[in-house]
């Protein structure tokens, strides 16, 4: 039975000894409407006032510390530099989440990847104070070239990778119901990855890179054995029809990977918060029917049960922890493979 004992703190959590990390993906307004091919994306509309300090103190609640990957564009904004400091002030981690948050980042070429990647860290830095150590793609995207970058930047992590066989039928989903135009079709026709991603491992691993250079991979963590996803979105998804079936598999997933020694790294993003109550222009998104206070509870029943498991921890004290352990797995990083 779930205990009220908060997962952030001297409660017995991790009673395991093994490690999760927590991060969010800052997402912002525009960010969704712009991949949804929807008007008025460019004038850059922005929830980051209302949902940082919403996040912060939920977060706070639970005594808990995440790593927030940022958007380069968003940390450039003034009117956004308060919110992102209280990021750090609290505590938190930030991490690099690209300049433009475009879900079609594997198809830049590598000197326009080295712009992109520069440009966030140096804005990121500027207005919170801290330099990123990691970097997750928008859309799970990443691309060798990309690696290699995030390696010669002194990068600590990537964590861009979604060991899924879903991303078929996300990109399907995408495509039905996003506005685009056939050159955006084009533009976006390897989103969410293939089939084939579901090979790859769901626990953290190297990436072998050229000259001998090695980069640590932290996957989104999805469920051994079967490779589907069981990060928040997901969970809430799930809820809409069971809560009972929502925590049987969260059950589920997580005995699975105490079973294989996966430590998860588990993802929120803004929306796993905000309810179609509050942000009512993204109601086309799924689980946007659910109220915002609906989503708190359901958030933070899920890390409470995860805090009983594991100790959680930011993605950087995450990273550090696995790069003193020998036996990672090594993986050459090839496309679809």
């Amino acid at each position: 039975m779930m205990s009220d004992a908060g997962p952030g703190g001297g409660n017995g959590a991790g009673r395991w000894g093994r490690l999760a990390s927590i991060s969010l993906d800052c997402d912002n307004l525009w960010s969704y409407l712009k991949t949804h091919g929807d008007p008025g994306w460019e004038q850059r509309p922005s929830y980051l006032d209302v949902f940082i300090p919403h996040a912060l103190g939920a977060f706070d609640r639970l005594g808990l510390r995440v790593t927030f990957f940022l958007v380069g564009v968003d940390a450039e904004a003034p009117a956004n530099g308060a919110a992102l400091r209280a990021i750090t002030a609290a505590g938190h981690e930030v991490g690099n989440h690209s300049f433009e948050h475009e879900p079609w980042l594997h198809r830049y070429p590598r000197a326009r990847l080295v712009n992109e990647i520069a440009m966030a860290e140096e804005v990121i830095s500027a207005v919170t104070g801290q330099h990123p150590v990691g970097f997750r793609g928008p859309g799970f995207s990443w691309s060798p070239d990309l690696l290699s970058v995030l390696h010669d930047r002194g990068y600590q992590y990537d964590a861009s990778t979604l060991p899924t066989y879903l991303g078929p039928l996300a990109r399907a989903y995408y495509f039905r119901t996003a506005k685009l135009t056939p050159e955006e079709r084009k533009e976006r026709h390897g989103l969410f990855g293939t089939f084939r991603d579901g090979l790859r491992p769901v626990k953290a691993y190297h990436w072998q890179l050229a000259d001998g250079k090695r980069l640590l991979e932290i996957p989104v963590t999805t469920f051994p054995w079967v490779k589907t996803p069981f990060h928040l979105s997901y969970l809430l998804y799930l809820s809409r029809f069971s809560d009972s079936l929502m925590r049987a598999y969260l059950g589920a997933a997580l005995r699975a990977c105490r079973l294989t020694g996966t430590e998860p790294s588990f993802l929120l993003h803004p929306l796993d918060l905000l309810g179609g109550d509050q942000v009512p222009q993204l109601a086309f998104f799924p689980g946007m029917d659910l109220p915002g206070r609906r989503k708190i509870e359901i958030f933070d029943r899920v890390l409470r049960i995860l805090g009983q498991l594991f100790t959680l921890v930011p993605m950087g004290e995450h990273a550090r922890s696995l790069l003193e352990r020998p036996g990672l797995r090594v993986r050459r990083p090839m496309l679809n493979t």
